[in-house]
């Protein structure tokens, strides 16, 4: 095979698809990407047997052909080398020779027939949603999911296709994050998935802020088609719990907050937070939350922030990362603390359909 591509494209494929690569890798085959051009395009494609990736440039092809090359090498090469034209020329035995104007390199790779197989873009149903949509629904709960592996069905999100609307959720036992937006599909393609963390992350990564995002699901397995970028991802095994249950019916107080105001000040006296005191203690009392976090050790730190609020007083204690997270990760300019007392879970809300459950902590 033989064909020319701009080094900046080059590299911008590789650089879409290295990610998918695991530096440690048992198979040799999966540290190589597989590299096929034909028609003037170029496809590159990556997987760890999990998660596979998929990205087309446009180069000229002189003669069309297979090969798979490994891709850190490749893509340490294409970031040394000038802006400008790289020919390429692959031998039968997947040794490729690089030409870049004074530059040359030879790479050894690996028979294509070692690769793994690559799931099509294809199954019973096509859901179709914008990409910017699915990217913030993405952001405003990935960061909720369980890390705990021990806990595999929570290692991920749900993405819930019904009653023509998508519900993203994310828990870890001690907080969940919910989001809906409306999507258009048939009843009978009402369906559940959990997707892994990693996978999401990667989607994440990939996904613009405008145009279509095209998501089939097929059995065990799910896959995005973003414009020329193609991701698959195997789904997390098992039943997602019924998270409905830990929603809070209803509470008794609900206070207006400035967002940002809020996860600065909770921010400013984490730093007085310890492995031993990692508490944080929002007390709501007549116009005013007060913000503290005190440790024996090291001190204490408190905020006080003006707010309307006439109800009783309430004080609840939490992890504040669990308060800081979904505070950065949103936009709007209030957000809303809903509350019944100190040892019930609270609700965040915004404008949009999005709820955050907290767990206050039980403190000695």
């Amino acid at each position: 095979m033989k064909f020319t591509v701009l080094r900046s494209k080059f590299l911008e494929g590789l650089m879409t698809v290295q990610n998918v690569v695991s530096s440690k890798g048992s198979l040799q085959i999966l540290s190589n990407a597989l590299i096929h051009v034909e028609n003037n395009q170029m496809m590159i494609t990556t997987t760890d047997l999990d998660i596979s990736m998929r990205c087309i440039i446009p180069c000229e092809v002189e003669k069309a052909g297979t090969t798979t090359l490994p891709i850190r090498r490749l893509v340490s090469i294409m970031k040394e080398l000038n802006d400008g034209p790289v020919t390429v020329q692959v031998d039968e035995d997947d040794a490729a020779k690089f030409q870049s104007g004074s530059s040359f390199f030879r790479i050894i790779g690996l028979p294509v027939r070692d690769f793994p197989p690559i799931p099509a873009t294809e199954g019973k149903f096509c859901y179709r949603i914008d990409q910017g949509v699915l990217k913030e629904m993405l952001r405003k709960t990935s960061y909720a999911a369980s890390l705990d592996e021990t806990r595999r069905v929570l290692n991920g999100v749900l993405m819930a296709f019904k009653n023509n609307k998508l519900t993203m959720v994310a828990t870890d036992g001690r907080r969940l994050a919910l989001v809906d937006h409306e999507v258009e599909f048939p009843e009978q393609a009402e369906t559940e998935m959990i997707l892994p963390t990693k996978a999401v992350n990667e989607l994440m990564r990939v996904l613009l802020n405008e145009g279509e995002v095209k998501i089939y699901a097929q059995k065990n397995q799910v896959v995005f088609e973003i414009g020329s970028t193609v991701m698959s991802s195997k789904l997390v095994d098992g039943v997602y719990p019924n998270y409905r249950q830990v929603i809070p019916a209803g509470c008794d107080e609900r206070v207006t907050l400035e967002r940002e105001e809020l996860w600065k000040a909770v921010r400013r006296v984490s730093v007085m937070a310890t492995d031993k005191s990692n508490a944080v203690r929002l007390t709501f009392s007549a116009n005013q939350l007060t913000i503290t976090i005190s440790s024996q050790e090291v001190g204490e730190g408190r905020e006080t922030i003006p707010v309307k609020y006439v109800g009783k007083e309430i004080s609840i204690v939490f992890n504040p990362e669990y308060v800081m997270d979904p505070l950065k990760n949103m936009d709007d300019d209030e957000v809303y603390f809903e509350l019944s007392d100190g040892h019930s879970p609270a609700l965040l809300k915004c404008s949009v359909p999005f709820l955050y459950v907290l767990m206050p902590l039980r403190l000695n």
